[in-house]
């Protein structure tokens, strides 16, 4: 199903698991390689596939699915089944994202690696978001993918957009907003500035690129 998110002019058009929406686009030969990629990094994820000229398809999965994390590791299970039978590896590109370990047995289960980490906070800082958090706590993050989606993820989803005064029960332990950037942007820094307003929070700026995403990502790729 396509969805076009409101905010999705900073972006580009993108479905609901975060890939590009083109129009009558040629169907592809099927690649060696399946990456099955958390939908606020399968952007990322194809930028790094062009670079390295890795023969991989990139199939996302709902950002939704974030809300309800139990059925993040069937619905990956489910794409891994999907693609095995058209391709010859398949890797996940996802972080815990609050399952508790239960992708990781699902993983596990069906012999399929995934890149390092408990989020895509921590896989787009690396190293510096201990510091980060040792800083302060009480930090809510933004990268380039919830910037552009975030009336609809934020604002829409937890209904602040109708009820602005949960704003305080939802945000009121938060002392900040960091964004970690991917790509320099003045429109998106805008976005986030404005994004940050909305929450009542000061906007500091950490501008990290792929940051880990991209070493792990290789690393992984270069298994056997």
């Amino acid at each position: 199903m396509r969805r076009v998110f409101r905010g999705a002019g900073v972006l580009g058009a993108v479905d609901e698991s975060g890939l590009p929406v083109t129009e009558n686009p040629a169907p592809p030969k099927k690649p060696s390689v399946a990456i099955i990629a958390c939908g606020a990094l399968a952007r990322e994820v194809l930028e790094l596939r062009d670079r390295y000229g890795w023969s991989a398809e990139v199939v996302g999965v709902p950002v939704l699915l974030h809300n309800t994390p139990e059925r993040i590791p069937p619905a990956v299970r489910r794409r891994i089944r999907e693609l095995r039978s058209t391709h010859a590896r398949v890797v996940v590109v996802y972080g815990d994202c609050g399952t508790a370990g239960g992708l990781d047995a699902a993983l596990a289960a069906e012999g399929v690696e995934r890149i390092a980490g408990p989020h895509c906070y921590e896989i787009y800082a690396g190293g510096e978001f201990d510091k980060i958090m040792a800083e302060e706590p009480g930090t809510f993050f933004l990268t380039d993918y919830l910037v552009g989606s975030f009336d609809h993820l934020v604002l829409e989803n937890l209904g602040l957009d109708r009820y602005p005064e949960l704003r305080q029960d939802y945000f009121g332990n938060y002392r900040r907003v960091v964004y970690l950037v991917q790509r320099e942007d003045p429109a998106r820094l805008a976005r986030a500035r404005w994004a940050a307003d909305q929450l009542g929070l000061p906007l500091e700026v950490r501008r990290v690129g792929l940051g880990a995403l991209e070493t792990r990502l290789v690393e992984l790729m270069n298994r056997d």
